[in-house]
């Protein structure tokens, strides 16, 4: 059943981060499979969210994290958080389900990045589309684990931070793809670390 699927997981997680040889989990085929197909996905988006990065760079010459340091302090960008993705504690429930979440309020902010180039619609809602595909997929393989999911609501999505200055909108845009991609960055790392148990 399901629910003993999710068991084993958590049993073998909680081995292979004590140090305990887990052999049983590199045998479940499909949750194999979803690893290397979603690894290879998130590698994708974690490639357009640096050719949108370069967008910026070139367009709006905001290239240099440090040298915006002092204007992020004025801006309210939040960070999604993953910290049960890095924590000794790794949980594959709590992980999932907040790179679920992360992904659902980047792609609502990546709205800010649509308005600052309109020249490049069609990036951000090619990079939109992948990250919901993304989400889905993780909801998919939870459910088939028997795991708990949380399904976010759509239509009340967070509001968009504002700006007081086109140069904070821009600023804005900046902070908000460099969070996204340290978040891709660190979910990468926890789908990888899943595959090497």
């Amino acid at each position: 059943p399901a629910g003993g699927l999710a068991l084993l997981l958590g049993v073998l997680l909680w081995r292979a981060l004590h140090g305990a040889p887990v052999t049983e989990l590199s045998g479940d085929q499909d949750f194999q499979l979803f690893l290397q197909r979603n690894l290879e996905f998130t590698r994708k988006i974690r490639g357009d969210v640096a050719a949108l990065q370069r967008v910026v760079c070139d367009t709006l010459q905001l290239c240099k994290e440090e040298e915006l340091v002092l204007v992020r302090q004025d801006l309210n960008i939040a960070q999604a958080p993953l910290e049960q993705c890095h924590k000794r504690t790794f949980q594959a429930e709590t992980c999932f389900s907040q790179i679920r979440a992360g992904l659902r309020i980047y792609h609502g902010s990546l709205a800010t990045i649509q308005a600052l180039l309109p020249g490049h619609t069609r990036m951000v809602e090619t990079l939109q589309l992948d990250m919901a595909n993304l989400s889905s997929n993780i909801q998919q393989q939870m459910e088939d684990l028997g795991l708990a999911t949380v399904t976010y609501p759509t239509e009340n999505q967070d509001p968009l931070p504002t700006f007081s200055s086109n140069f904070h909108h821009q600023v804005g845009g900046f902070f908000i793809l460099a969070n996204f991609q340290q978040f891709l960055e660190t979910a990468y790392r926890a789908l990888r670390h899943l595959t090497s148990l």
